[in-house]
């Protein structure tokens, strides 16, 4: 659930939807990895060796053409990742460091009360508690390959064979129903098992 209206429901829905702008559109893209709100303008700089910079600037001309001169964008995370997000957008408007901090807390303060008013059963289970149960020994495993290291690399720290690293990491993956490490390793930053 987003409470979003993004580009795709304020700058003429068919446009962004005909010429394919979600795909390229550089304030959804940085959404994805960013941890506190953002002004739109500033994600093109992220971008700047992007093969598809060319569209994405076209896309906010076409933007300003329809009244979205610049805005903001607040993410809301939970335990597993980028849950929502507040846009605001239309005239310039620069914020204050403050006045981002505000707008990022009532982003996330909002998210979650729409969300227990209008679906109190996904809140109950977005915020029930994570009942993974690891051994000292795969807490250890984890937070050395969240630190890069390689199976051979914790076998000599952990003082123990890469095959038995194996065979904890593989636990690990079962009871954080992951696909593989690195999903492993997203999944226990989300669940707060790792920082």
């Amino acid at each position: 659930m987003f409470l979003s209206r993004r580009l795709t429901l304020r700058c003429r829905p068919q446009i962004y939807i005909r010429k394919k702008y979600v795909v390229i559109d550089p304030t959804i893209r940085y959404l994805g990895h960013a941890q506190r709100g953002f002004r739109w303008r500033d994600t093109l700089v992220a971008f700047r060796s992007d093969p598809h910079r060319k569209r994405m600037e076209s896309m906010m001309v076409e933007a300003r053409n329809h009244g979205l001169f610049d805005g903001y964008i607040f993410p809301v995370h939970g335990r597993r990742g980028l849950m929502g997000n507040l846009t605001v957008g239309g005239r310039v408007v620069d914020l204050s460091p403050v006045e981002l901090s505000l707008f990022d807390a009532i982003a996330k303060r909002l998210f979650w009360k729409l969300l227990e008013l209008t679906d109190p059963e996904i809140m109950a289970e977005l915020v029930s508690r994570v009942e993974v149960q690891m051994t000292r020994r795969e807490m250890e495993a984890l937070n050395y390959l969240a630190d890069g290291m390689t199976s051979n690399d914790i076998g000599k720290v952990l003082d123990i064979s890469s095959h038995t690293v194996d065979w904890y990491m593989n636990g690990i993956q079962e009871k954080l129903k992951a696909k593989n490490r690195h999903h492993a390793v997203a999944i226990a930053f989300r669940l707060g098992l790792i920082s």
